[in-house]
């Protein structure tokens, strides 16, 4: 039986998508200026966090600098900076910042795990990567037995999650994307959709601190935190 220490190595040594591996280790060799002396992680990011969590937290992809470069999922990258103080803050996280895969952090309750594992251009990857990565999380919610609720980081990560449920067979009717928004279905977690905290979202007002705020305490209320 695989476990989550399998499927994070799994994830590690992945090479489905040409696209993405070119991508991703041609941005570590390019880098930039401000990151020019530091070894880029350069490869597929694995899930990170709790085994007996309670949240799931789904986002898009690893950032090109962000978690391609540290290794840790939103690790590195402004989106990460509003993410692991939001989880601190409502008593997951044992510290308020992420800033490299050995600074101590440590997740209690929460997991964090993306629709895809590789940075894609401009953060859009193409449908058929997110498929090729979707048997990763569908083994990821299988063995995350205790979740409770899962938070999707905008659109992408919403429309794989329910796409892979579709495909195991549940009726999930017509759920929308919307920030807030929350739904039921018999013999799933509860699921809870937030606009991304991309810097396109945070910068501009879309997604405000009261409104990321108050998307963790009901993350929280759902999970029975």
């Amino acid at each position: 039986m695989n476990s989550l220490e399998h499927i994070q190595e799994q994830v590690r040594t992945c090479e489905r998508c040409t696209r993405l591996r070119e991508y991703c280790q041609g941005i570590g060799e390019t880098k930039v200026r401000r990151y020019r002396d530091q070894d880029y992680w350069a490869r597929p990011v694995p899930g990170f966090g709790d085994p007996g969590a309670r949240l799931l937290i789904l986002g898009l992809a690893p950032g090109a600098h962000g978690a391609n470069r540290t290794g840790r999922m939103f690790t590195g990258d402004d989106s990460g900076v509003w993410l692991y103080r939001a989880l601190y803050e409502a008593g997951f996280a044992n510290q308020p910042k992420s800033t490299s895969r050995g600074d101590g952090l440590v997740l209690t309750g929460a997991y964090i795990a993306n629709a895809v594992r590789c940075a894609p251009p401009d953060n859009k990857p193409l449908p058929v990567e997110v498929e090729a990565c979707r048997p990763y999380l569908e083994e990821e919610l299988r063995l995350l037995s205790s979740v409770k609720v899962v938070l999707l980081l905008g659109r992408i990560a919403f429309d794989a999650y329910v796409k892979l449920r579709r495909s195991q067979g549940f009726d999930l009717g017509r759920p929308t994307f919307s920030h807030g928004a929350e739904y039921q279905f018999q013999g799933l977690p509860a699921l809870l959709c937030s606009y991304h905290p991309s810097r396109q979202n945070t910068n501009t007002g879309v997604l405000t601190p009261e409104m990321w705020s108050a998307v963790f305490a009901r993350a929280r209320q759902l999970a029975g935190e």
